[in-house]
């Protein structure tokens, strides 16, 4: 155990803490704790039980990480947002349970006072990510090597986002959408939808990822079929997105088509980066 390490805050034998490892008396470890080699911990950290904090992390400011998380070497976690507005108010990151942090990940806490850079649980987020000040991330996404991810973004459930792009700022993603590798993503990307390009085009529906959550068999097959038909109104009719919207809405939606209506209606209002047009336009 580090010299820096203080009994009344990680007093349980169970947790493992490298002699090479720097960890702040006033840190909180739970249970199972792991700390490798050259790893830094500061004083206003709270790892959860059986976290792995692999060699030469870095976890600075305040910090809060869940249960069975695995942050990998090199990546550093709550430092101060590269933004020029920040003025050292006291912002977080807080990531949940059960995520995958590979090498040299960047995380940066928010700029504002009380705004946090916030994880889900189950994410997996591949070597050399980095996300900016005050993004929210939901559940189970995948994030491949080399995104960079500006501030302010918003990624919904179970988006799978290809290796080596960059996401503008003030950007939502939503749910289940499919990112292709090296697309431009500078407008929002809608739910369950496909993109691709350079800038990013919408091509379709994110098919192969929908059977595969099992949205096919859900209200008797009718939930892939309504959500094809809506998303054709909105994309492939004559209509602008707000009329395609309001015919779209006349109909009983089931709960993936209404979720795709509500997304891209939020994505139209003031103040929103707008959704990413189709192919072709």
């Amino acid at each position: 155990m580090s010299e820096n390490a203080a009994p009344a805050t990680i007093n349980d034998r169970s947790v493992q803490i490298h002699p090479l490892a720097c960890v702040d008396p006033k840190a909180e470890l739970a249970e199972g704790v792991v700390i490798s080699p050259g790893a830094v911990v500061g004083p206003q950290v709270c790892i959860g039980a059986h976290t792995w904090i692999g060699p030469n992390v870095v976890l600075d400011g305040k910090v809060t990480i869940g249960r069975h998380n695995r942050i990998f070497p090199g990546a550093c976690l709550g430092q101060e947002p590269q933004d020029l507005k920040y003025k050292g108010a006291l912002t977080e990151v807080a990531i949940g349970d059960n995520n995958t942090i590979r090498e040299c990940v960047t995380i940066n806490r928010g700029t504002d006072e009380g705004e946090v850079t916030r994880i889900g649980n189950g994410n997996l987020l591949m070597a050399y990510c980095h996300l900016g000040h005050h993004c929210i991330l939901g559940n189970g996404i995948v994030m491949s090597n080399a995104i960079q991810v500006a501030g302010h973004v918003v990624i919904e459930d179970r988006a799978v986002i290809g290796g080596c792009l960059g996401i503008h700022q003030f950007v939502h993603i939503g749910r289940m959408a499919m990112v292709g590798g090296m697309t431009r993503v500078d407008r929002d990307v809608p739910p369950y939808c496909l993109v691709e390009g350079h800038p990013g085009r919408v091509r379709g529906l994110n098919r192969v990822g929908l059977r595969r959550s099992g949205l096919a068999e859900q209200h008797e097959g009718r939930e892939l079929q309504q959500l094809q038909e809506i998303w054709s109104l909105i994309y492939r009719s004559d209509h602008v997105i707000s009329e395609g919207l309001r015919l779209a809405q006349a109909h009983e939606l089931l709960p993936a088509s209404d979720h795709l209506c509500t997304f891209l209606e939020g994505s139209i209002s003031k103040g929103r980066r707008g959704p990413m047009p189709p192919a072709g336009r």
